[in-house]
C-alpha cells in the first residue's frame, strides 16, 4: 500500500506540475512563433477541454482493465504532445494538435485514474484522509517544476525547456510499470464489472451530483486562468517574471498543505460545506488581490492563499462521490464530474487570451472569476448529498 501511495503521488505530481507550469512558455512562444496570446491560450484551453472530454473514457478503461496500461499509454501521449509544441510552427494546427495530445496525457496520469485506484485500496473510514495525502503529494511537482522550467528557459531557451518537460512526462512510464494494484481490498467486492451506463444515468438523475458537477466548472475556470496568465498579468503590472515562477511554486507548496488539511477536515465535517467554503474563500482572495497594489509581496501572499485552496476540492469531491455511489464506477463518475471542471478550464484559458487581445488587460477576466466563484459557492452550499436509493446499498458496502 505504501508503494502505491508513493508511486501515485509522484506520477500525479509530475503530471500536474508540468501542466501547471505551461504558462511560463506564453511570452517566449508567442514572440518566437509570432502568434497572439489568444492563440496560445486556445491551445491551453483545448488541452483542458480534451482532458475533460477524455476523462470519463479513460476512467472507464481503468475501471475495466486496471490502471497500469492506461497510465503507460497516456504518459507516452503526454510526452509526444509536449515535444510537438517545439515544432508546432512547422505543422498545420501543430499547437492545437499538441494541446489535444497533452490533454489526453493529463487525463490518464492525473487524478482521475490514480485517485480511484488509491480509494479502492483504502478502508472507507480512512479514504478521505488518504486521498488528501496523495493529492497533497501530487501538488508538490509545481513547486519544483515551475522554477526549474523558468531556469531552463532563461539558460537554454524555451525549446530546450519544453523538450525537458517532454522527457519528464515520458519518465512516468517507468513509475507506472511499478504500480501493483491489490487483488482484493475494501472496494473489491463492489468494484467487479460495473454497469457504467447505468451508473452514469443514476448520477445524472441526482440533483445533488449535478449541482456539484456544475459548481466544479468554477474550480477549473479560476485555477487554469491563474496558472496560465498570472505570469503575464504580473509582467503588465511591472513585476518580474521570476516572481511569477516563484508564485507558481508557492501555489504548489501551499497546495500540499491545504489539500492534506482538507482531506483531514473532510473526514470530520460536512464535505459539501467545506467545498462551498473553498469556492467562497478563493473568490474573496481574488477580490482582495485586485483591490490591493500588485507588488512582489502581495503576489506571493496571494499565491500562498490560493495554494491552500487549490486542490483541496479533490478529497472532498472524491469523498462525496464514493459515499453517494460507491466505488464500482468511481473513475467513470469522477470523470463525468471532472468534465465540467475542464469545460471551465477551457473557458478560463481561452477567455484570458481573448480578453487580453481585445482589451490589452485582464480586468474583465478577473471579474468573471469572481462572479463564477460566487455562483459555485451557492450551488455547493445547497447541494443534496444523500445517496440515491437505488445505489445506497452499493455505497454502504463500498
Amino acid at each position: 500500500m505504501l508503494l502505491l501511495l508513493v508511486l501515485s503521488g509522484t506520477i500525479i505530481s509530475t503530471s500536474l506540475g508540468l501542466r501547471q507550469s505551461l504558462g511560463l512558455f506564453l511570452q517566449p512562444m508567442t514572440v518566437d512563433f509570432g502568434i497572439s496570446a489568444a492563440t496560445f491560450g486556445f491551445a491551453i484551453a483545448l488541452q483542458n477541454l480534451v482532458w475533460g472530454v477524455s476523462q470519463p473514457f479513460v476512467g472507464a478503461l481503468a475501471d475495466r482493465h486496471g490502471p497500469r496500461p492506461v497510465l503507460v499509454g497516456t504518459a507516452l501521449v503526454y510526452a509526444l504532445g509536449l515535444a510537438l509544441m517545439v515544432f508546432a510552427n512547422r505543422i498545420p494546427a501543430g499547437l492545437e494538435i499538441a494541446g489535444f495530445l497533452a490533454g489526453i496525457g493529463v487525463a490518464g496520469t492525473g487524478f482521475g485514474v490514480l485517485i480511484g485506484t488509491v480509494s479502492r485500496a483504502t478502508p472507507p473510514e480512512r479514504r478521505t484522509q488518504t486521498v488528501g495525502l496523495v493529492a497533497a503529494a501530487g501538488s508538490l511537482g509545481t513547486m519544483v517544476i515551475a522554477p526549474a522550467g523558468q531556469g531552463l528557459i532563461h539558460a537554454f531557451g524555451w525549446q530546450a525547456a519544453m523538450l525537458a518537460f517532454a522527457a519528464l512526462a515520458a519518465s512516468m512510464v517507468l513509475l507506472a510499470l511499478l504500480i501493483r494494484v491489490p487483488s482484493s481490498g475494501p472496494g473489491a467486492a463492489a468494484a467487479g464489472k460495473p454497469d457504467l451506463g447505468d451508473a452514469i444515468r443514476t448520477a445524472l438523475a441526482h440533483r445533488g451530483y449535478v449541482s456539484m458537477t456544475v459548481a466544479f466548472f468554477a474550480c477549473g475556470f479560476q485555477l487554469v486562468f491563474i496558472a496560465s496568465y498570472l505570469p503575464s498579468y504580473l509582467d503588465i503590472c511591472g513585476v518580474s517574471p521570476a516572481i511569477g515562477a516563484t508564485a507558481l511554486a508557492l501555489i504548489g507548496l501551499f497546495n500540499a498543505i491545504g489539500t492534506y488539511a482538507f482531506g483531514l477536515l473532510g473526514a470530520r465535517y460536512s464535505q459539501k460545506r467545506l467545498l462551498a467554503l473553498i469556492y467562497l474563500l478563493r473568490t474573496l482572495f481574488i477580490g482582495a488581490f485586485l483591490l490591493l497594489p500588485v507588488t512582489p509581496a502581495t503576489t506571493l501572499v496571494f499565491a500562498s492563499a490560493m495554494g491552500l485552496l487549490w486542490l483541496g476540492v479533490v478529497p472532498l469531491v472524491t469523498g462525496i462521490i464514493g459515499r453517494m455511489f460507491g466505488m464500482s464506477a468511481f473513475n467513470t463518475l469522477y470523470g463525468v464530474a471532472f468534465f465540467s471542471h475542464q469545460v471551465g478550464s477551457f473557458a478560463g484559458a481561452w477567455m484570458g487570451g481573448v480578453v487580453f487581445d481585445r482589451m490589452g488587460n485582464y480586468d474583465l477576466a478577473w471579474g468573471a472569476l469572481i462572479a463564477i466563484g460566487v455562483t459555485a459557492f451557492l450551488l455547493q452550499w445547497t447541494m443534496d448529498e444523500r445517496p440515491p436509493r437505488r445505489s445506497a446499498a452499493v455505497a454502504a458496502t463500498a
